[in-house]
């Protein structure tokens, strides 16, 4: 077993009286704060309870142990392995002082080596002197083929040929087994796909031929791997953003620079938001002399523990995304910034013994933070729904735009179960040209496609979240339907009017009449109205509007008793007509756990209470049922006039809901006698004659 590889054994089992003996363990586990990439992290919680660092250095020399080699390589990879990563330890006092002395603690590689030098003497011997090129080129082979970095940074490896300390044919024996360790113990899978790629620049290196300068366009497209993975078109995004006035020519001030946990930063947002952030570094790099920009501080950031398992904090995330979105290609081309919300900067700067580091920074206030963290506490407790509320209204957050947290992934999967329902509206489209609303998890495109090749189906979505999500689907899938980010009450401003055969709201109205305010008012006919008309105007002759909704029962008058058969459903019930802001929600109480209320009122609960916990903040902001049958129908004729046909207008009890409450209420009449669930939900057809 190496030597190292016992001190770190024994360190585990409780000895510390060797760690002078051991000054690079000591750094390491004398770490009071944990500096660590976290793309591969599974859970923040864990590295409160383990040291990633020692971990990681413990798992690359295991691999060397592992590794039949010489032994003259095994000691050199050893002594760079040990050191490789002493920039991220050290006490928080020892790391001060190392900054004031200039040590770069930030760019570890570099620090690690400066460390090296610092305490064990720099070239007391060819071999240290060796050894700390060796450290300070850590990592760098990996980070070129991420695009992280130029191919000049790995310079000084072949320096140890020009100096003669290694022929050509030694330093790609010794390299292939550095980068075997530095690797394989991120992952033994990373290694095994990329060794080839190593292996071709180690022979580029140690023969003095280094990599031809890499275009930006293809370093940006390899920091991009995990979201084209996950179905990003990077070339047409890029030519797209191209022409709607991104300048590809900005980014040439970036060519030289090393780029520090770029990957985990901003592999979440959109390709455009990860230009314009490009864009905004580029800028800052044409007045200064700089050799790397860290995104430290953004990662750190974007992530945190929800029920143990690391989660990308969409709180800050969509702020974030709403600033990008306001800052027009030009506006950084000319420098002007928009005009900063107080409760978020952002920041470009270097600390004062690092002139050549840019740290990249979107920096809240300590009002948001506390906020934010807010949010995060009461994501399991009633407060949730207004800490949220606050945190839209301080950031000015489109309510409606604003895609579900926690449970985006599984109500985009139920959406997507909903095939069977969905598959009903197939029967009555019409045409070619189909146009679906608010496409959700684009269940209903994937049906058009694969039932009806012959159409031409189009999502329309306000969410720029749904939509990113969808275009990353439809290219990893090889989808053929497309999908546009635009407002359903303008659809003349997206397609041309007369063009369209169907357009299709599933489920959808109810949401633009819950959360779009037109006239000054949410929960507002005239939005269904504008909906509606909208849709009509870009009909063509013959061409429908297919409308899947909620529906209200008649007469309204009718009362209904609710028993409820869990210990806290009276207190959802109290909650929910406290919170409920489309009308006033009445009952009467019965008993400890029953009550009395209008059969529409009950109804309008019971569909939010059905959702569970999770969903609530959403579905308490969402009135479901609008109309009886008798106001459609009348709304209908009265908003579209003659040329409109009501062709099919029925409605029925949604499949489930009985189902999903049996065991939760008991629903009956007004003398006590158990009755069934009224109609939920209605399917209309309207023909434009």
């Amino acid at each position: 077993m190496l030597k190292s590889l016992e001190a770190i054994a024994l360190y585990r089992e409780g000895v510390q009286d060797h760690l002078e003996d051991n000054l690079w363990l000591k750094l390491i586990v004398q770490a009071e704060e944990q500096i660590v990439n976290l793309e591969r992290v599974e859970s923040l919680e864990e590295l409160d309870r383990r040291n990633p660092v020692l971990d990681y250095v413990e798992r690359s020399l295991q691999i060397l142990d592992q590794l039949p080699r010489s032994i003259w390589i095994k000691e050199l990879v050893e002594e760079t392995l040990i050191w490789s990563e002493t920039a991220k330890g050290g006490t928080a006092k020892e790391r001060l002082v190392w900054q004031e002395e200039g040590i770069n603690c930030f760019v570890h590689n570099l620090g690690s080596a400066q460390l090296y030098e610092r305490y064990l003497g720099r070239a007391v011997s060819e071999k240290g002197a060796m050894i700390q090129r060796l450290i300070e080129t850590h990592g760098l082979i990996g980070q070129q083929i991420r695009g992280e970095v130029p191919p000049e940074v790995n310079k000084p490896l072949h320096d140890i040929v020009e100096d003669q300390l290694l022929t050509a044919e030694e330093l790609e024996r010794l390299l292939t087994v550095l980068n075997h360790c530095i690797i394989g113990a991120v992952s033994p899978e990373l290694w095994q796909n990329v060794q080839h790629e190593v292996k071709q620049l180690i022979e580029l290196i140690s023969s003095g031929n280094l990599a031809s300068p890499m275009p930006m366009k293809e370093r940006l497209r390899r920091m991009r791997l995990g979201p084209i993975s996950r179905g990003e078109d990077f070339t047409t995004e890029w030519a797209k953003l191209t022409q709607e006035g991104f300048h590809a020519e900005r980014l040439e001030s970036l060519s030289k620079i090393t780029f520090w946990y770029v990957e985990s930063a901003l592999q979440t947002f959109s390709l455009e938001q990860f230009l314009k952030v490009m864009v905004l570094a580029a800028q800052r790099a044409q007045n200064e002399f700089l050799s790397h920009i860290s995104f430290e501080h953004v990662m750190n950031s974007i992530y945190y523990d929800y029920k143990g398992v690391k989660k990308t904090n969409v709180y800050k995330k969509r702020i974030i995304e709403k600033y990008l979105a306001e800052l027009t290609w030009k506006d950084i081309e000319q420098g002007t910034l928009p005009a900063e919300n107080p409760h978020l900067i952002l920041r470009q700067y270097s600390k004062e013994h690092l002139p050549d580091t840019v740290f990249f920074q979107f920096q809240f206030s300590a009002a948001a933070e506390k906020l934010i963290e807010f949010c995060m506490e009461a994501e399991k407790s009633p407060l949730y729904e207004r800490a949220v509320l606050l945190l839209f209204d301080l950031f000015e957050l489109r309510r409606d735009a604003f895609d579900r947290f926690h449970n985006e992934d599984t109500y985009l999967s139920q959406m997507n179960n909903t095939a069977d329902y969905k598959a009903v509206i197939l029967e009555h489209v019409t045409g070619q040209k189909v146009l679906d609303i608010g496409p959700g998890g684009g269940v209903l495109l994937d049906l058009l496609e694969e039932r009806m090749p012959e159409v031409t189906p189009i999502g329309i979505d306000i969410s720029s979240n749904v939509v990113e999500a969808l275009r990353q689907r439809k290219q990893r899938e090889g989808r053929q339907w497309e999908v546009l980010q635009g407002d359903a009450l303008n659809l003349k401003d997206f397609v041309e009017a007369g063009t369209v055969d169907t357009v299709i709201f599933s489920s959808i109205l109810h949401e633009l009449y819950s959360y779009v305010p037109l006239n000054g008012n949410k929960f507002n006919h005239d939005t269904v109205s504008a909906a509606l008309r909208s849709a009509f105007a870009v009909l063509s002759a013959g061409g429908v509007i297919i409308i899947r909704d909620g529906i209200m029962t008649e007469p309204a008058s009718l009362l209904r008793r609710v028993r409820f058969l869990e210990e806290d459903g009276l207190v959802w019930l109290e909650r929910y007509a406290k919170d409920f802001a489309g009308r006033q929600i009445q009952f009467q109480r019965l008993g400890e756990q029953e009550v009395l209320m209008p059969v529409n009122d009950a109804m309008e609960f019971l569909y939010t209470y059905t959702w569970g916990e999770e969903a609530y903040i959403h579905e308490v902001q969402e009135q479901f049922g609008y109309f009886t049958p008798t106001e459609f129908a009348s709304f209908i004729e009265q908003i579209l006039g003659k040329q409109a046909k009501l062709e099919i207008f029925r409605h029925y009890l949604q499949e489930g809901y009985t189902e999903a409450l049996r065991d939760r209420v008991r629903f009956m009449d007004e003398s006590g006698q158990e009755v069934a669930l009224p109609d939920s939900t209605c399917f209309i057809v309207i023909r434009k004659e």
